[in-house]
C-alpha cells in the first residue's frame, strides 16, 4: 500500500514539475546553448590544432560535451528545489497525505527527463557538424544507460545544495566545478599530452573513464575496463549522494 502510495504521489508531482518545465522551455534551451557553443568553438576554432589521433574531432569531443550538458542541466534542479523550499510548498505537502520522499523523486525524475531532451538536441547538432557512429542498437543503449546513471548521480548531488543553500546563486553555483571537471580529463585532449601530476589526476578521475567508455562504444572499439570503472563511479556516486540527500531532507522536514 505504501509503495503504491509513493508511486502515485511521485507521478502526480512529476506531472507538476514537468508542467513547470513546459512553461519555461528556456531552461532546456539555456542548458543546451552552452555545450553546443562549446562544441562549435572547439571543433571549428581549436579542432584543427588538437591532435587526438581521430579522423573527426567532433567524434572525439562529443562524449565530453554530453557530460557537460548534464552538469549544466542539473543546476536547474537545485534551483527549482531551492525555490520550492523558499515558497513553502514542502510544508504544504507535509500537511497532506503525501509520501514524503516522492517530492524529491519528482524533482530527480524531472531532471532526468529535461537532461535527456537536452542530450538528444546536442547529439542532433553533432550530427549536423559531422558526427558519425557505426554503433549498433546495443551500443547506443549502453551509452544511454551510462548517461542516465551519470544524470541520476549528479542530480542527487544537486538535491543537497537545493535543500541547504541560503541563496539562489548558492543553489546553482555547485555545478561550476562539475562543468569544469571534463576539461581535466580525456574529454578534449588525450591525457598522454598532459604534464605528470595533471595527467595522473585526469586518468584517475571519474569523467575520463566515463568519456573513454562512451567513446569506445561510439567507435565500436573493444570495450575494456573503462566501462566497468565508469559504472562503478556512477553507481558509487549515486549511492553516496542519495544517502546524503535523503539524510539532509529528513533533517529539513523533521
Amino acid at each position: 500500500m505504501m509503495t503504491k502510495h509513493f508511486f502515485g504521489d511521485t507521478v502526480t508531482l512529476l506531472g507538476r514539475s514537468l508542467r513547470h518545465i513546459t512553461r519555461s522551455a528556456d531552461t532546456i534551451i539555456t542548458t543546451t546553448i552552452m555545450p553546443i557553443s562549446m562544441m562549435l568553438m572547439f571543433v571549428y576554432v581549436f579542432g584543427g590544432a588538437i591532435n587526438t589521433g581521430s579522423d573527426s574531432y567532433v567524434n572525439y569531443l562529443l562524449p565530453g560535451i554530453l557530460l557537460i550538458t548534464i552538469a549544466s542541466g542539473i543546476a536547474y534542479t537545485a534551483f527549482r528545489l531551492f525555490m520550492d523550499m523558499k515558497s513553502g510548498i514542502f510544508e504544504r505537502f507535509q500537511s497532506m497525505p503525501t509520501a514524503r520522499s516522492s517530492v524529491l523523486w519528482a524533482h530527480v525524475l524531472t531532471s532526468l527527463v529535461a537532461n535527456l531532451i537536452s542530450l538528444v538536441v546536442v547529439v542532433l547538432v553533432a550530427l549536423l557538424m559531422g558526427f558519425r557512429s557505426g554503433a549498433g542498437v546495443a551500443a547506443w543503449l549502453a551509452v544511454a544507460g551510462i548517461l542516465i546513471l551519470f544524470t541520476l548521480a549528479l542530480t542527487w548531488i544537486a538535491v543537497i545544495p537545493g535543500l541547504t543553500a541560503k541563496s539562489v546563486e548558492g543553489a546553482s553555483a555547485f555545478s561550476y566545478p562539475l562543468i569544469f571537471l571534463p576539461f581535466l580529463s580525456s574529454a578534449f585532449v588525450p591525457t598522454a599530452t598532459m604534464p605528470g601530476p595533471l595527467r595522473f589526476f585526469a586518468e584517475h578521475q571519474p569523467v575520463t573513464s566515463i568519456v573513454n567508455a562512451i567513446r569506445d562504444l561510439f567507435t565500436q572499439q573493444l570495450v575494456g575496463t573503462d566501462i566497468w570503472i565508469a559504472l562503478a563511479w556512477c553507481v558509487g556516486i549515486l549511492i553516496v549522494a542519495y544517502a546524503f540527500a535523503m539524510n539532509t531532507y529528513r533533517r529539513k522536514i523533521s
